[in-house]
């Protein structure tokens, strides 16, 4: 699994023109997943970013998480994570799964995440020609690939 992880000031997902789910103070995840994803990398993934240290404390440093400030959070599934360049100049997305497979970890994903952050997540829709609106907060964005471990 891939993610980036933005801390937003606010961020929303519109599909059709209709607003899905929005949030102030929190975490925008963009989520890309391969076919070798499996609920270790979910759970990994899931602790790690509710836990991330990214909100700034008293002093201003970077010393709190999404669950210490009680922050939301919205995941969007987005297979573009996986593209690969190497050659040539259209992505190869070889490597994203789909949708059989995708799906059903990207729920289960979901699913982790509500359980570790206590509260309903956000999402997208999978699939579907989603318009991302997101106010970056630092800007503090951060890449984390469930292979490498970082």
């Amino acid at each position: 699994m891939r993610a980036v992880v933005q801390r937003v000031s606010r961020a929303s997902v519109t599909v059709d023109g209709e607003i899905i789910s929005s949030i102030e103070n929190g975490l925008l995840i963009l989520l890309g997943i391969e076919d070798a994803d499996g609920k270790e990398d979910m759970d990994w993934l899931s602790k790690k970013i509710v836990n991330l240290r990214i909100f700034g404390d008293d002093e201003g440093v970077m010393n709190r998480s999404v669950l210490d400030v009680g922050g939301d959070v919205i995941v969007v599934s987005q297979f573009t994570l996986h593209a690969q360049t190497k050659k040539g100049n259209r992505p190869s997305y070889i490597k994203a799964s789909k949708p059989d497979i995708a799906v059903p970890i990207y729920e289960t994903f979901i699913s982790q995440l509500e359980t570790n952050l206590g509260k309903k997540v956000g999402t997208g829709i999978f699939g579907a020609d989603m318009k991302v609106d997101l106010l970056n907060d630092g800007p503090v964005t951060i890449i984390i690939d469930t292979k490498n471990k970082e």
